[in-house]
């Protein structure tokens, strides 16, 4: 009852809590995605008072940063598809298809069916158990690294971190197979403003994502919050048109999409064929090899998520015009 955050902490709860319900139920989807940013940012702020910044970094870069503009841009495109965008952007409403009952009864029932077994896992778990922090203490000398999250994420369960990895691949695939079909939404217009905030911030944004790469093997950061920043670069320079993907990028961008999960990967087998277990890294190399791992899956995460951002995949004038005109 001495704290002097409690009060704190229970109003971000209750804000969280309103505002993922608010997200949930407003009928205005571009209301719906300001209130899910700001969800986001305090979710962050809420896994910081939690003791887990790593978390939070992560949460207000990915969660929120990328997140929102995926559905900002979302948003944009479907107005575009449907006609309605100069109209929606005057009403700033996006009408809602009804959704039939059977589809929102499923839905209710999983969602039940998961809070259930998100309960039951809670009040099974050991509420006092000694946790896996003695374990990780004893074995931090031997990771190469002196941050303990950066020591689970790419030494101690590295194969889970190998397949986020993928799963970010996997992604940017089937993104570009899907939108090979879709007339893409014409770019909005953005004023000097922008433009001059973006010359701002950009060197700003490549030293902060620069630092927690560098930051994160002995701090809070690493290969995933850099990269989310990182691939704010790219999200400006597309925003902006200063960059613009052109056919003969694709090569390049194919080849970033899997230097991190290439390089993951081979170093994991050529540890094992070494005679050791993959991913047990010997003690002298530990260190080289996750931060080598570590830039190269930020190169990787920065790509990627810039090109889920665009969308299509680079394809020449010619087919374009030939698919609009068909």
């Amino acid at each position: 009852m001495n704290d002097p955050f409690l009060l704190f902490d229970l109003l971000l709860a209750s804000a969280v809590i309103a505002l993922a319900v608010a997200t949930l139920s407003v009928r205005d989807l571009f209301a719906s995605i300001v209130l899910f940013v700001i969800f986001g940012l305090l979710s962050a702020l809420a896994w910081v008072r939690l003791s887990a910044p790593d978390v939070a970094l992560a949460e207000a870069a990915i969660g929120t940063g990328v997140t929102g503009a995926l559905l900002l841009k979302t948003l944009h495109h479907m107005r575009f598809v449907t006609g309605r965008l100069g109209q929606d952007a005057a009403e700033s409403v996006t009408p809602a298809q009804p959704v039939p009952a059977p589809v929102i009864w499923a839905n209710a029932a999983l969602c039940g069916l998961i809070t259930l077994g998100l309960a039951m896992a809670f009040f099974a778990a050991p509420q006092a158990g000694p946790g896996f922090e003695a374990l990780v203490t004893d074995a931090m000398p031997e990771s190469g690294v002196t941050h303990p999250v950066t020591a689970v994420l790419l030494n101690f369960r590295s194969y889970d971190t190998l397949m986020e990895v993928v799963v970010l691949l996997a992604a940017v695939i089937a993104v570009w197979q899907i939108e090979r079909g879709l007339s893409e939404a014409p770019a909005p217009a953005l004023g000097e403003i922008w433009h001059g905030f973006a010359r701002l911030t950009l060197p700003a944004i490549v030293v902060v994502g620069t630092y927690l790469l560098w930051k994160g093997s002995e701090a809070p950061g690493g290969a995933f919050q850099s990269g989310a920043v990182l691939a704010a670069v790219g999200l400006l320079l597309l925003l902006s048109r200063n960059y613009v993907p052109r056919p003969a990028h694709r090569g390049l961008a194919r080849w970033a999409f899997v230097l991190g999960t290439g390089v993951f990967a081979a170093i994991a087998l050529l540890v094992a064929g070494g005679g050791r277990e993959v991913f047990e890294y010997p003690a002298e190399h530990a260190y080289s090899l996750i931060l080598l791992i570590e830039g190269l899956v930020t190169i990787s995460i920065a790509v990627t998520l810039a090109a889920l951002f665009h969308g299509r995949e680079p394809v020449a004038l010619a087919i374009e015009e030939k698919r609009h005109d068909t």
